[in-house]
């Protein structure tokens, strides 16, 4: 199992009192597209750190290919983090120009493609001779994309990949994405919060919340096991009864519920037919629901419930 897998076991990280990561296991396993996402805040960035040896895990253990992490040549030459570019993340180097920057990126990987990133640097339009702290969000974001698709890691993490983009370059990144991975059959892992748009790029989901991996499981599988059933409340009551209920809402004597399916479980639709609607629910409506905290269950608070 441990063969070119990066490997999560136990893992904590806490800043002064607040525990971000509360013993996270993860397996990131060879030859797929991972999507992590989470709310603000649960530590998506921290954990993608730790995991390509950027920052020091408070206990816990991440291996790659049955190796340590921690300070391994071996293992982080296989490993690519690419995130947002920011004066934080940048330290002395905002003043580099992006063909410098890039040269400097090099370096760091063995099995960089310095064709594959001439194409797109030329295919985003980058002009080369830029200093990076003159660019805008959007460019930015296409270096830290050009350097991770170029990078040739075995397992590559693009953190928040699209911010700044605009509709086109955001599917033709996409489209990049998908013909690297069919072509090189690389590891991606994306963290983002534009989940639905993402959603036909991802083969499995992550969610991280309150600390710990809530979910690891393929994305059509997920789907597929979530429902709306909607109808007549008492109806809809009696249909949905042994099923894990995700979400409430109540519209007069309609109601829709939605619920997620168990292994093996199906649900009867053509039995209510004609007396429920059933319909599949968006992968980003699947997340808030499985995300909400305590004092969250009943739904957004209302401008009109004010007392």
């Amino acid at each position: 199992m441990s063969e070119n897998c990066l490997v999560c076991t136990q893992v904590t990280k806490s800043y002064g009192k607040k525990e971000v990561l509360k013993g996270v296991d993860l397996t990131i396993e060879p030859g797929h597209i991972y999507g992590l996402i989470g709310r603000n805040g649960v530590g998506k960035t921290t954990l993608l750190s730790i995991l390509t040896g950027q920052n020091r895990a408070g206990a816990g253990e991440i291996t790659y290919n049955g190796q340590p992490v921690w300070e391994n040549e071996t293992a982080l030459s296989a490993l690519c983090f690419s995130r947002e570019l920011s004066p934080t993340i940048l330290f002395g180097q905002n003043t580099l120009k992006a063909k410098e920057y890039l040269k400097s990126a090099a370096c760091f990987y063995p099995n960089w493609d310095a064709a594959y990133a001439d194409f797109l640097i030329k295919e985003f339009g980058i002009d080369k001779n830029k200093k990076i702290c003159k660019m805008n969000k959007g460019m930015m974001s296409l270096v830290t994309i050009t350097i991770a698709l170029a990078s040739g890691a075995p397992i590559t993490i693009l953190d928040e990949p699209v911010a700044g983009l605009d509709v086109y370059m955001r599917d033709r990144f996409y489209a990049l994405l998908l013909e690297e991975y069919a072509r090189s059959n690389r590891t991606f892992i994306l963290s983002t919060h534009i989940i639905e748009e993402a959603a036909n790029v991802l083969e499995e989901i992550i969610i991280l919340n309150d600390g710990v991996v809530r979910l690891k499981e393929n994305t059509q599988d997920l789907i597929d096991s979530c429902l709306y059933v909607n109808g007549l409340d008492e109806v809809v009551d009696r249909a949905v009864s042994g099923y894990e209920r995700l979400n409430t809402e109540q519209m007069g004597r309609h109601k829709m519920v939605c619920i997620r399916l168990k292994p093996g479980q199906s649900f009867p639709t053509e039995q209510y037919r004609g007396e429920l609607t059933v319909s599949a629910v968006p992968l980003q409506k699947i997340f808030v629901y499985l995300t909400r905290q305590a004092g969250e269950e009943n739904g957004y608070a209302s401008f009109n419930d004010r007392t």
